[in-house]
């Protein structure tokens, strides 16, 4: 880290941390039919290992999805990650919750990119989570492509494991969308041999796409028993179309069941 930059791990405060962990998991419960995780959930992470969980980026909810997957499956750890400089400015508090500003297509800002998330990952209890492909794009797009920063970094840490996350945010049969997410295999980097960051650079693509590959053929199913739920949200049209189905069910003697169906083997858990 520069001389004069502030320490992330100085100023992120394990409280707030936790609060907006539970703030975004309501925030998300309103805004999406359901959280959910593709089977078979979350990998086990190493002890005494740092980590680096990096992303596709179709949204700006994920960052949101950062914090309530940190919170919720690693709460154990301590749980980092870059931010546009831009938007750290207007919002200082992020500095709280483990957010550090980057300034994107500077040089400079790569170099101390490294130096901060090097710094950080000296300590093995905490880890990195990074939009590795740095600007919003649909999950369809192919190849999959990230920035050079995450492979620079990689060559750098022969004691880190990495682990890709797939995110896609479809509509199944209900009027909110869900959040789906899908960890792939770890990638230790104590047993891939010393590689060059256009190696490592080649590595993380290819299994980032294996892995969103596959949550796209989940997503395509449509089947919520492939998936463990982390946070359940409002299921139904609402509005007339809702009021019409309750009176037929009220008609014939049935309970309403807002939902659509989820499909079986749907369980709300936290998914290790």
């Amino acid at each position: 880290m520069r001389t004069g930059a502030p320490d992330p791990a100085a100023l992120r405060s394990p409280a707030l941390v936790r609060f907006f962990g539970r703030v975004m998991g309501r925030s998300m419960a309103r805004a999406f039919r359901a959280v959910r995780v593709a089977r078979p959930g979350v990998p086990e992470l190493p002890p005494g290992r740092p980590a680096i969980v990096y992303a596709n980026h179709p949204s700006w909810w994920d960052p949101a999805l950062f914090i309530l997957l940190g919170t919720r499956c690693w709460p154990e750890r301590q749980g980092f990650g870059p931010i546009e400089a831009s938007q750290l400015k207007r919002y200082p508090f992020f500095r709280r919750i483990g957010l550090f500003g980057v300034e994107p297509g500077d040089a400079r800002a790569g170099v101390g990119f490294l130096a901060t998330a090097q710094r950080l990952l000296s300590s093995p209890g905490r880890m990195l989570w990074i939009t590795a492909q740095g600007a919003f794009t649909d999950p369809r797009v192919r190849p999959v492509a990230i920035r050079g920063g995450l492979p620079h970094l990689a060559a750098r840490l022969p004691d880190a494991v990495l682990v890709p996350l797939a995110v896609e945010y479809p509509f199944w049969t209900e009027s909110r969308p869900e959040a789906l997410c899908r960890f792939g295999p770890l990638i230790d980097a104590g047993t891939t041999g010393p590689l060059s960051p256009a190696a490592w650079q080649a590595l993380l693509e290819e299994r980032l796409a294996r892995t969103m590959d596959a949550l796209a053929a989940d997503a395509v199913a449509r089947d919520a028993g492939a998936f463990t739920t982390l946070v359940e949200g409002t299921a139904g049209v609402g509005g007339v179309y809702d009021l019409w189905r309750r009176a037929r069910a009220w008609a014939g003697g049935r309970s309403f069941e807002a939902a659509h169906g989820d499909g079986p083997g749907d369980r709300r858990e936290v998914p290790r």
